[in-house]
């Protein structure tokens, strides 16, 4: 037993060290002792516990702002300009027609991105988008997809289907992200007067420039525009197959209320799709009707005649010797059908003799021309909305030469809208009220500035419906709607002098002369005569049968009265020619 001690003694010793005596047989002293001691040790668990907690929401805060930091980063590290719409991007407002009719307005679509660093393999991933998205360039993609940067646009506002097909394709390190797009319902209509926006939902162009701060306004109301679709629809399809017809480079047509100056219908052709503004090429994107120039030629002897009035120069009656020819400043001045022998200032204008224009335009001068020209606004540009709005080109002198031809509507350019805002003065009664794109409400009245006397502004009108009746614009009447108007024919400039072989044909034509409401403008850039036109593309023999068929077209549903019709046959006829909303264009992808 004495061999087992040693053991013992050593356990009883280990003991001892490490235990406190049982609290039975403490002293009061050791108790007050061990309490002590558990007191501390508790006080100091509860303060390292708070300092943790503390310590832990330290982390969090921290970490929290450094995760958001790199987010933003990934973000628009690489992304290049902002694309997180701000709240009043989103409620940018709808373009819509004086009826109601959505023009242009925004959607959600989704946008593909990718990280790079998890991408798996590069040329292999964009091989396979290129197959799903042909726009894509692919070499790009491969190139991007390679580097190690967080953030690559692929590519923007996927179609649905789109979405889909990349989708399928299952690849790792792609997502999407949903952006607001613009989109326009119907196309190619209109799509010169609406225009048309950038990524970030800014507008370029038409009237998605001319009231972006409208759009923009954060209120989400819908902008209306003067424009009727209806209208628009009827006038671009006439121009298009007039266009065709005679094989022009490009057209042109304004519809426009004399009283109000609204732009109902403005048409430019060639044209483009609204929703891929990109795609287009420049001369289709070109508002021909708004920012192009051009010499009118006769439409300007309108103008002429009421200078003549106004002056004093000529009154209904007097004659004008139109025999032979005119020389002016080393230049010869011939009519295009000539007479022949002496005209009255009426069979001046109702012939186009640009002789008897030059005669009248010489004796009056180039002080008494140009004021007149002023007033009608045709020495600046069109006080329309529109950005696209050009300058117009005028003579670096003003001789005698330039004198008689402007009488005739060469040697000075100007915008379609231009002149047919003129030939409007003309027929409100010698008024002149600025074109605008905005609609105006009923009763409301316009302000506009008397610009030529009323009995004179009303002796060029009764001229212009004898053109109709008896002179160039027989066949841009209308049965039921007794059409005034104005023939054009302008030979276009080149190397060397003008060309013969290279017109602007134009009509300006109002509507009804008894009561006038409307102009229409339409003009065609370069047109080829036809056999039906015995090979004459001048205006009278083009411009103006198109004029005829639009104003035939559009006048019911302007609300306008058939000669001794009763309004509700006129309603009727709205009615019927009115297209409905399935036979407009609609919005594609």
């Amino acid at each position: 037993m004495k061999r087992f001690w040693p053991f013992r003694r050593k356990v009883s010793a280990r003991t001892e060290s490490v235990s406190l005596p049982p609290m039975a047989e403490a002293a009061p002293s050791d108790m007050t002792r061990l309490l002590r001691l558990e007191d501390e040790e508790v006080s100091a668990i509860e303060a390292a516990r708070g300092r943790l907690v503390v310590i832990g929401m330290v982390l969090v805060i921290a970490f929290s702002a450094l995760a958001v930091r790199a987010f933003g980063l990934a973000i628009a590290g690489d992304a290049g300009p902002a694309i997180v719409a701000e709240a009043e991007d989103l409620r940018r407002g709808d373009l819509v027609d004086r009826t109601g009719q959505v023009l242009a307005t925004t959607l959600e679509t989704y946008s593909l991105f990718a990280d790079p660093t998890q991408v798996w393999d590069a040329a292999e991933t964009a091989a396979a988008l290129a197959t799903v998205l042909p726009d894509v360039n692919e070499a790009r993609l491969r190139d991007d997809l390679a580097s190690r940067r967080r953030f690559v646009w692929i590519q923007r506002n996927l179609t649905p289907r789109q979405r889909q097909a990349v989708f399928a394709l299952g690849l790792p390190g792609l997502d999407f992200r949903i952006e607001p797009r613009r989109v326009y319902p119907r196309g190619r209509l209109a799509a010169h007067v609406v225009g048309y926006t950038d990524r970030d939902m800014d507008g370029l162009a038409g009237a998605e420039r001319a009231f972006n701060a409208a759009l923009d306004s954060g209120d989400g109301r819908p902008v209306p525009l003067s424009i009727d679709m209806g209208v628009q629809f009827h006038v671009d399809e006439v121009l298009r197959l007039t266009m065709a017809e005679y094989r022009a480079l490009a057209a042109v047509g304004v519809v426009m209320n004399v009283r109000t100056g609204e732009i109902v219908s403005l048409v430019s052709l060639p044209d483009f799709d609204a929703n891929r503004p990109a795609s287009a090429r420049p001369d289709e994107r070109l508002n021909r009707a708004t920012q192009s120039v051009y010499e009118m030629g006769s439409t300007f002897k309108a103008f002429t005649v009421a200078l003549a009035l106004e002056t004093g120069i000529a009154s209904p009656g007097e004659t004008f010797d139109a025999r032979g020819s005119l020389r002016v400043g080393g230049h010869t001045i011939n009519d295009f059908h000539a007479e022949n022998r002496r005209l009255t200032l009426e069979e001046v204008f109702t012939h186009s003799s640009n002789i008897g224009s030059s005669l009248i335009a010489l004796e009056a001068g180039a002080d008494a021309q140009r004021d007149m020209l002023t007033r009608l606004r045709l020495m600046e540009r069109s006080p329309i909305e529109l950005a696209e709005s050009a300058e117009p080109l005028l003579p670096r002198q003003w001789g005698p030469a330039e004198i008689a031809t402007i009488s005739y509507g060469h040697g000075i350019a100007v915008s379609p809208i231009m002149v047919a805002s003129a030939f409007a003065a003309i027929a409100n009664g010698g008024v002149y009220v600025q074109p605008t794109l905005q609609p105006v409400r009923p009763g409301e009245t316009v302000a506009g500035e008397r610009v030529m006397d009323a009995a004179v502004a009303q002796s060029v009108l009764d001229m212009m419906r004898q053109v109709v009746e008896d002179g160039t614009g027989r066949r841009a009447e209308a049965p039921g709607y007794r059409v005034a108007g104005k023939t054009g024919t302008a030979e276009k400039p080149g190397r060397g002098g003008y060309d013969r072989n290279r017109l602007i044909s134009s009509f300006s034509a109002v509507f009804p002369y008894d009561d006038p409401q409307y102009v229409v403008l339409v003009m065609l850039d370069e047109p080829h005569g036809t056999a039906a036109t015995y090979n004459y593309a001048t205006g009278g023999w083009t411009a103006a049968p198109a004029a005829g068929e639009i104003i035939s077209r559009i006048a019911p549903m302007l609300g306008v009265e058939r000669h001794g019709e009763a309004g509700s046959n006129s309603e009727l006829l709205r009615a019927a020619l009115s297209p409905s909303a399935e036979s407009l264009p609609e919005f594609t992808q």
